[in-house]
C-alpha cells in the first residue's frame, strides 16, 4: 500500500506543473510509503505524478514507481494490491510480454497497454491508480469496487490534481479549504463523510468501481466498470457456495506478499475464521504467522476483555500469539496523533489506530483483518431491524403530513422522552422509505436535528447538496430486490466504505502498514451472499470453518475498547452522556468547526478548517 499523486494542466493556457507543489504533496503521505519516493513530470509540464512506496511485493527498486510501460506510451502511480497479479502476469507472457519485474504494477500497466480499461474487470484486488497515457493525452483514475483504497481529486477548470488523501491535496496550497456543507451535514448524519463529498467543496473521492477520464476537455463523468450494487443484484440469486472453499480461495489470494503476514484477532467468528483459514491451507504456515489482539486494564477478568477468548483460538488453529495491553496513558498520549492522522472526520477509528500501531510496532508491514464479515453474513442488527421497521412505518408513513405531525407532537408532549431518545420523533418520517429506515438504524444524528447543530441556513444548504436519501434510494432502486441484500448493500456502500474501511486506511497508514480485508472480495460475496439471503446469520460459515461450536453462543462485541471513558475523563465529560454524540463533536473541532449550539465554537463562523 502506498500514497499516489497525480497533477494534469488539462486546459490550454494553464500553469505547468510545479514540481515543488507535487512533492509537497508526496511529503504528506511519507508514512504511506516510507520505503521509497518517486515523480515524474513529462517534458511539456502539462502532467506530473509522485509516488511513496510501501514495498510488499517485489521489494527491488525496480518495481519503484512511477513505473512507465515496455512501450513508453503509459505511466502509473498505484496504490494497493492486485491479488491475481501471479495469474495475470503468466496469460500476459504466454501471449508473448516480456516483464522486467515481478511487481503487480506493471501487471496493470502491461494489461492496460494490451486491453485498455477493460482490463479492470480482470483485477482482484485493493486498489486505487493514475495512469497517464501520452498518446491520447489522457489520465485515467480508477478505484477498485468496494473502495477499499481511497482516491480524491479537485478540479479548479484548468488543472486536476488527485491524491489519496484530502490532506496531501491541501498540503500543496493550490486547492481551495473552503468548508462543504454536504459534508458537513453527511458527517453529522451518519458519523463519517458519505462519497462522493469531504469536508471540502473543492474535493471530492472518486467513485468506488468507477473510472474518471481527464483530457483537454476536462473531467470527465466517472464510468462505473464494478458498480457494487450491480455486483449485489446479481449476486442475490445466484446459487450458494461451498462456504469453507470460497473462503480459503479469498484468503489464499489475501496472502500474497513478499514480507510477512500477521492478523488482527479479536474473539469473534470473522477473524477467527481467517486463522481456521490459514490452517486449512498450510498448517505450517499458520504455525509462522503472528495474530495480534490488544486488550485494556479496564476489561481485565471482564466478557470485554478478548484476550482468553483470543488465546483459546490461536492455539487451537496452531498461531504464534501476541497481546498487547494499552492503557489511558497511552491513548492521552496519541490524542492529538489520532486525530492529526484523521484524513477525514469520524466518530470511529481509534480501535483501529490501536490494533495497527501494535501491529506495526511488532515489527509487521501486512496484517489482514475480519473487517466485512458482519456486512456480508447478516451479522448487524440493522439486518432485522430495517425491513421490519420499514413494514410498519410503510402505511402510516404515506398518510400526507402524518410523519412530520407525529415528530412534532411527541417533541412537544413528550420533552424528556425526546431527550432520552432522540430518534423516536424522526422515526416515523425516516422509515416510511427503506433507505431511511437504514438511517434510522444508523444515523448519529437525524436530518431534524441538524439545525441546531449547522445553523438553520448551513442545514439546509447541507441537506440539499448531500441529498442523503434519494442517492440511497437509487442506489436500492439499482441494486438487488431482497431485504436481506438491500440491507447489505447500504451497509457496504455507506457503513463499511465511508467509515470502517476509510478508518483502517488512515489508521493504519499513519503506522506505515498495509491492512488486507478477505472478507471485502467481490468473487467471495458473488459465492456467499446468495446462502445469507436465504439464511442470515454467521452459524453455517462458522461451521464450515470448523469454529469452536461455543463461539456460535458468544454474545456479539465487535472490537470495545475503553475509550469513551478515557476521553471523557480528559475532557472534563460525564461519560454517561451519548459517547458517540459527544466525540463527533470533539472530532469536528480537529477541523475548526464546532456546534451552532455550542457556546465555544461555530460552525459558521469558526476559520477554514484546519489541516
Amino acid at each position: 500500500m502506498c500514497g499516489l499523486v497525480a497533477i494534469f494542466a488539462y486546459r490550454a493556457g494553464a500553469a505547468p506543473v510545479d514540481r515543488a507543489e507535487l512533492l509537497a504533496l508526496c511529503d504528506a503521505m511519507a508514512a504511506r510509503g516510507p520505503d521509497g519516493a518517486g515523480a515524474w513530470i513529462a517534458p511539456d509540464g502539462c502532467v506530473g505524478l509522485g509516488h511513496r512506496r510501501l514495498a510488499i511485493l517485489d521489494l527491488d527498486p525496480r518495481a519503484d514507481q512511477p513505473m512507465v510501460s515496455a512501450c513508453g506510451r503509459f505511466r502509473i502511480v498505484f496504490n494497493g494490491e492486485i491479488y491475481n497479479f501471479r495469474a495475470l502476469r503468466r496469460s500476459l507472457e504466454a501471449a508473448g510480454a516480456r516483464l522486467r519485474t515481478t511487481s503487480d504494477t506493471e501487471v496493470i500497466l502491461e494489461l492496460w497497454a494490451r486491453r485498455g480499461p477493460a482490463c479492470l474487470a480482470e483485477l482482484r484486488g485493493m486498489y486505487a491508480f493514475a495512469l497517464w497515457d501520452a498518446e491520447a493525452g489522457a489520465l485515467f483514475l480508477a478505484r477498485d469496487p468496494f473502495g477499499i483504497k481511497p482516491l480524491y481529486l479537485a478540479d479548479d477548470g484548468r488543472t486536476v490534481r488527485a491524491a489519496s488523501q484530502v490532506k496531501a491535496l491541501l498540503a500543496g496550497g493550490a486547492v481551495a479549504r473552503e468548508p462543504d456543507p454536504a459534508g458537513l451535514a453527511g458527517f453529522w448524519l451518519t458519523g463519517s463523510v458519505p462519497e462522493p463529498f469531504t469536508l471540502h467543496r473543492a474535493i471530492r473521492a472518486v467513485p468506488a468501481g468507477h473510472l474518471v477520464r481527464v483530457d483537454a476537455a476536462g473531467v470527465h463523468a466517472p464510468e462505473p466498470f464494478a458498480p457494487l450494487e450491480g455486483l449485489l443484484a446479481e449476486a442475490e440469486d445466484g446459487e450458494p457456495a461451498d462456504p469453507r472453499a470460497a473462503f480459503l480461495d479469498s484468503v489464499r489470494h489475501h496472502l500474497v506478499a513478499d514480507v510477512p503476514v500477521a492478523v488482527f484477532l479479536s474473539a469473534g467468528i470473522d477473524s477467527g475464521a481467517i486463522l481456521a483459514a490459514l490452517h486449512a491451507l498450510d498448517p505450517e504456515l499458520a504455525r509462522r504467522t503472528t495474530a495480534v489482539t490488544v486488550t485494556f486494564p479496564e476489561f481485565r477478568g471482564r466478557a470485554d476483555d478478548e484476550a482468553p477468548a483470543a488465546a483459546e483460538l490461536a492455539r487451537r488453529f496452531g498461531v504464534r500469539h501476541r497481546i498487547v495491553e494499552v492503557e489511558e496513558a497511552e491513548f492521552r498520549a496519541d490524542l492529538d496523533g489520532i486525530l492529526a492522522a484523521m484524513d477525514q472526520p469520524s466518530i470511529d477509528g481509534v480501535n483501529s489506530w490501536i490494533v495497527a500501531e501494535a501491529t506495526a510496532r511488532a515489527g509487521f508491514k501486512v496484517a489482514l483483518s475480519g473487517t466485512g464479515g458482519d456486512e456480508l453474513l447478516a451479522g448487524y442488527p440493522s439486518f432485522r431491524d430495517v425491513p421490519r421497521w420499514y413494514a410498519l412505518a410503510r402505511l402510516p408513513g404515506a398518510v400526507p403530513g402524518l410523519p412530520r405531525l407525529a415528530r412534532l407532537l411527541v417533541e412537544r408532549l413528550a420533552p424528556g422522552l425526546s431527550a432520552r431518545l432522540p430518534k423516536l420523533p424522526g422515526a416515523l418520517e425516516l422509515a416510511r422509505t427503506f433507505a431511511g429506515a437504514w438511517l434510522l438504524r444508523r444515523g448519529l444524528f437525524l436530518p431534524h436535528e441538524l439545525p441546531a447543530l449547522m445553523g438553520r441556513e448551513l442545514a439546509r444548504e447541507g441537506l440539499e447538496r448531500l441529498a442523503w436519501h434519494a442517492s440511497a434510494e437509487t442506489l436500492l432502486h439499482r441494486g438487488p430486490r431482497q431485504p436481506i441484500a438491500r440491507v447489505a448493500l447500504l451497509e457496504a456502500a455507506f457503513y463499511l466504505r465511508n467509515q470502517l474501511l476509510r478508518d483502517i486506511d488512515w489508521a493504519s497508514m499513519a503506522h506505515s502498514l498495509e491492512v488486507r480485508v478477505p472478507f471485502v472480495d467481490p468473487p467471495l460475496w458473488r459465492a456467499l451472499l446468495p446462502a445469507t439471503v436465504r439464511t442470515p446469520g454467521k452459524a453455517g460459515f462458522a461451521r464450515a470453518l470448523a469454529l469452536p461450536e461455543a463461539w456460535l453462543a458468544r454474545p456479539k462485541t465487535g472490537f470495545s475498547t475503553p475509550v469513551g471513558t478515557w476521553t471523557a475523563r480528559a475532557l472534563g465529560i460525564d461519560p454517561q452522556r451519548p459517547w458517540a454524540r459527544l466525540w463527533a463533536k470533539e472530532v469536528l473541532r480537529g477541523w475548526g468547526i464546532g456546534a451552532a449550539s455550542d457556546p465555544v465554537t461555530n460552525a459558521v463562523r469558526r476559520p477554514a478548517m484546519a489541516d
